[in-house]
């Protein structure tokens, strides 16, 4: 009970942002939190191609809002069990992360692969994704 209750508070600290780690262990913690696991360090490193790229958001939210929209709301903002992509959680994790798992999807958690889509569109989406505060 009592290692309950300190997970939990630990848990609690990390979401409201009062505890600070490792940017290795933030990283990893974040991808926990959202069901990610734990994306191969090569993927963690992943550099956006097309960050700060006006025209990639652009695409991106095109893409989001067909691919994406149906199950995370066309504001991003969440819908059943979607999460919200505007968290503090989404935005702390790498784009190389966020790359990997719209690539390979969670199928337990409700999240389809998007392996069929070229990785540019991937990445335009991730360009998306990184703008929401």
């Amino acid at each position: 009970m009592k290692l309950a209750a300190t997970f939990l508070a630990v848990t609690m600290l990390l979401l409201a942002g009062g505890a600070t780690l490792g940017g290795q262990e933030a990283r990893q913690t974040a991808q926990l939190e959202l069901g990610i696991g734990r994306a191969p360090s090569e993927a963690m490193s992943l550099e956006n191609p097309y960050a700060g790229q006006d025209e990639a958001v652009l695409a991106g939210r095109k893409l989001f809002r067909r691919h994406c929209a149906a199950c995370h709301g066309a504001d991003g903002r969440g819908r059943d069990k979607a999460p919200d992509l505007h968290s503090r959680i989404i935005q702390r994790v790498t784009p190389g992360t966020l790359f990997w798992f719209l690539k390979n999807g969670n199928l337990k958690r409700g999240m389809p692969s998007w392996s069929r889509l070229p990785d540019q569109r991937l990445w335009q989406i991730v360009t998306y994704l990184k703008t929401f505060d």
